[in-house]
């Protein structure tokens, strides 16, 4: 009996099918804002976490940053539709440089087995939330002060950071495919 193989073709097509998706995943969680200032409230974070998971950690990051890089080229793909350079200087900056590695460690979630526990995904999502609103903080505390980068970089962000977690790890729970392995 012969062995059913993968061609070529799809080898290559579906990393690049994922990628097109990711990128539209990201882009619409950008759209799903809450405006506020220094930096809206949107769903990116969790939709990183899901790529990560959901992707792996090479293919994940690397959607994040093929986003990224259209967010610098001047894609509307950013939170009130923003992109170009001064995005990557702006209020914004620091979280967006987290996102690749939130992604990239997410991406262990569905890997090891040690991670299968909805309880596990959900306390390092949050985890990883951390490190997102953390990058944020140090780039805003440049910008305005660490008062003032806490008060408004931070602090509104947390309880939304516990339930994009919670929604990230449910979601990984119940995607077929999408568990250890």
């Amino acid at each position: 009996m012969k062995a059913l193989t993968m061609p070529a073709t799809t080898r290559y097509l579906r990393p690049l099918a994922l990628a097109i998706c990711g990128i539209a995943a990201l882009t619409a969680s950008s759209y799903i804002a809450v405006p506020m200032y220094p930096v809206p409230v949107t769903m990116q974070t969790a939709v990183v976490l899901l790529l990560g998971a959901l992707c792996g950690s090479g293919l994940g990051a690397g959607i994040v940053i093929g986003w990224l890089g259209l967010a610098f080229v001047g894609a509307p793909v950013l939170a009130d539709g923003a992109g170009g350079p001064a995005a990557f200087m702006g209020p914004t900056a620091g979280y967006l440089a987290a996102f690749p590695v939130a992604a990239f460690f997410a991406g262990f979630v569905s890997r090891k087995k040690t991670w299968t526990a909805i309880s596990a995904r959900f306390a390092f999502f949050t985890t990883l939330h951390a490190v997102i609103l953390g990058c944020g903080f140090v780039w805003l505390s440049v910008l305005f002060g660490f008062e003032s980068a806490f008060t408004a970089g931070v602090a509104p962000f947390i309880i939304g950071a516990f339930l994009k977690s919670g929604l990230a790890a449910a979601l990984v729970s119940v995607i077929p495919g999408a568990r250890a392995k």
